[in-house]
């Protein structure tokens, strides 16, 4: 299982601050040991036995099973060609905190949605499985007939009351179902990613997201001296999307087929799936002109201010619109369950 993001900054940062001090690798490593919590003790040990070993420490990370990222190994790889591990450890704590505060963002905006569309269809399943009911018998003693919303309500709580336990064995089941697939098949998660460009004004913010992942991871490798087909490759291998993952394997197989950098992007993404026309523009003229790291990192810090703009507005907007459709989704179930009462003098 990988280290996490933080983990990940959490042990460049003290390699990077025990290295600025002036003690060998070997030495902050051991140091690092020495303070470690327990989670990392066993593979810090094996980094520290590797080393002793004449290993490199980017064949020491590589070896231990998945735990850093594609990016992180190939930084310190190229940092061991030019022997500046220090510059490296800090693209990589600068990457790594830049994604951190990118996902705490896109968190924070889709966290109230979740957590009150979540609340209200909690909130209706006991209403229906519990409050109706109750409701059911007072209207069996009416000598009329109901209104047709109340008759229609009580016949869906009726069989949600009768068919829950079935109903919710049956959805986890099917979620379960769904992650096992979703976990052996990558072509379905390829599917899923592609899809997911397409939800409306989500499908927009992760675009924007993935984007701003891959101008910045791309424009962090080229900083550090990295080819630029040797840094597609890393870039797709460090992808966690695979529309970007895929993307960057088709621009990397154009270059090698001779093309510029903005044909390669127009034949891998011809329906702009992913590049929007200005970015496309800029990076075509950027690798023309030599100045592509520099463009990449500008250009994920605009995307990147525009999807935190767009979070906020979209997390503005959110508040009172769910507010409003819980309310109106109660109200109406208050308001059925309420209709024979107020029609008591016709059904009496």
């Amino acid at each position: 299982m990988a280290l996490s993001k933080k983990d990940q900054l959490h042990f460049a940062e003290q390699l990077l601050t025990l290295l600025e001090a002036g003690l060998p690798l070997l030495n902050a490593i051991e140091l690092i040991y020495s303070t470690a919590p327990k989670a990392w003790l066993f593979w810090v040990n094996n980094i520290h036995t590797q080393l002793k070993k004449g290993e490199s420490l980017s064949q020491c990370l590589r070896t231990q099973k998945n735990l850093f990222s594609m990016e992180f190994i190939n930084l310190i790889r190229v940092s061991e060609r030019t022997g500046d591990f220090n510059l490296a450890l800090k693209t990589i704590c600068q990457q790594l905190v830049e994604q951190i505060e990118l996902r705490r963002k896109i968190q924070q905006a889709l966290s109230y949605p979740i957590i009150t569309l979540s609340s209200s269809c909690l909130l209706i399943i006991v209403m229906m499985i519990w409050v109706v009911p109750v409701f059911k018998d007072v209207f069996a003693h009416f000598q009329a007939d109901l209104p047709a919303p109340t008759q229609a309500l009580i016949q869906a709580s009726s069989w949600l009351e009768e068919f829950y336990v079935i109903a919710t064995i049956l959805l986890i089941s099917i979620t379960a179902l769904f992650s096992l697939t979703w976990s052996k098949l990558p072509r379905l998660q390829k599917h899923c990613d592609r899809l997911s460009f397409y939800i409306p004004i989500i499908g927009q913010l992760l675009r924007l997201a993935t984007l701003t992942c891959w101008c910045r991871t791309l424009g962090h490798l080229l900083k550090s001296g990295l080819p630029l087909p040797d840094a597609l490759r890393v870039t797709a291998q460090s992808s966690n999307h695979w529309l970007s993952h895929d993307f960057s394997a088709e621009i990397f197989k154009h270059l090698t087929r001779g093309w510029p950098l903005g044909d390669a992007i127009v034949k891998a993404d011809p329906k702009h799936l992913l590049f929007d026309l200005e970015t496309l523009q800029l990076l075509s003229i950027a690798s023309e002109s030599g100045a592509l790291a520099e463009m990449l990192q500008r250009r994920s810090s605009i995307i990147g201010s525009q999807l935190s703009n767009r979070l906020n507005t979209l997390s503005q907007s959110l508040e009172p619109l769910l507010i409003m459709i819980v309310g109106f989704i109660v109200g109406s179930l208050v308001i059925i369950l309420y209709l024979p009462i107020f029609n008591l003098g016709q059904i009496v």
